[in-house]
C-alpha cells in the first residue's frame, strides 16, 4: 500500500512542480489572499454605499470623481500594466506599502459598520507586517528603504463630511485596494514562476 502512494505521488509530481513550498512563497500567499479579500471588501462597502444613493445623485457624483484624482496618486507607482510587469519585486512591494500605509487611519472613518471598520483595519495593519517582512527579505543591501509611516493622503471624515468626499474617500480606497492587488500578484509570480500565474 506504502509504495502505491508512493508512485502515485511520483505521478503527481511530474505533472506538478514538487518543489517543497518555502516560508516566501507562505507570506506571499498569505498576503494575496488578504488583499484579494480586502479588495472584495472595498468593492462591496462602494457598491452598498452607491445602492443608498439616488440615481442622479450617483451620476452626478460619478463626474465629479471622473474629474478629480485621489489623493494618492500622488504615490509614484507603475502607470500601466507594462510598467507594472517591469517594476522590480522591491519597487511593487514598496508602492504597495504606501498605498496601505496612506489608508490606515482613514480607514477608520469609513462609512460602514463598526464591524466592517475594525475588519479593514485589522487588514491593513496585517497586510503592512506581511509586506515588510516581505520587503526586508528581498531587499538589496544596497538598498535601503524609509522606516515608519509614510503619512496619511486623507483627511479623516467627519460625519457631516459632504457626500461627495464620502463617495471619493470609498472609491479611492476601492481603486487602492485593487492596485495594492495587483502589484502583489505581479511580484509573487514574479519571484515564483512555478505559482502558474496568469495576469
Amino acid at each position: 500500500m506504502n509504495e502505491f502512494i508512493l508512485v502515485l505521488l511520483a505521478l503527481l509530481c511530474l505533472g506538478v512542480s514538487c518543489q517543497p513550498i518555502t516560508d516566501s512563497q507562505r507570506l506571499f500567499s498569505i498576503v494575496v489572499s488578504r488583499v484579494q479579500h480586502l479588495h472584495l471588501l472595498a468593492q462591496k462597502i462602494f457598491s452598498d454605499f452607491e445602492n443608498t444613493l439616488q440615481t442622479e445623485e450617483q451620476r452626478q457624483l460619478n463626474k465629479i470623481f471622473l474629474q478629480d484624482f485621489c489623493q494618492s496618486d500622488y504615490i509614484l507607482s507603475p502607470i500601466d500594466k507594462h510598467e507594472t510587469q517591469r517594476s522590480s519585486v522591491l519597487k511593487l512591494l514598496s508602492v504597495s506599502f504606501r498605498l496601505l500605509d496612506c489608508w490606515e487611519f482613514p480607514s477608520r472613518s469609513l462609512s460602514t459598520g463598526s464591524t466592517q471598520r475594525n475588519q479593514i483595519s485589522l487588514k491593513l495593519s496585517e497586510l503592512k507586517t506581511g509586506i515588510m517582512l516581505l520587503i526586508r527579505e528581498n531587499q538589496d543591501p544596497a538598498d535601503v528603504l524609509p522606516d515608519g509611516s509614510y503619512g496619511s493622503y486623507y483627511q479623516t471624515v467627519a460625519a457631516e463630511e459632504s457626500l461627495s468626499r464620502t463617495y471619493e474617500l470609498l472609491a479611492c480606497f476601492k481603486k487602492d485596494m485593487h492596485k495594492v492587488e495587483t502589484y502583489l500578484t505581479v511580484a509573487k509570480c514574479r519571484l515564483f514562476p512555478e505559482a502558474n500565474c496568469t495576469l
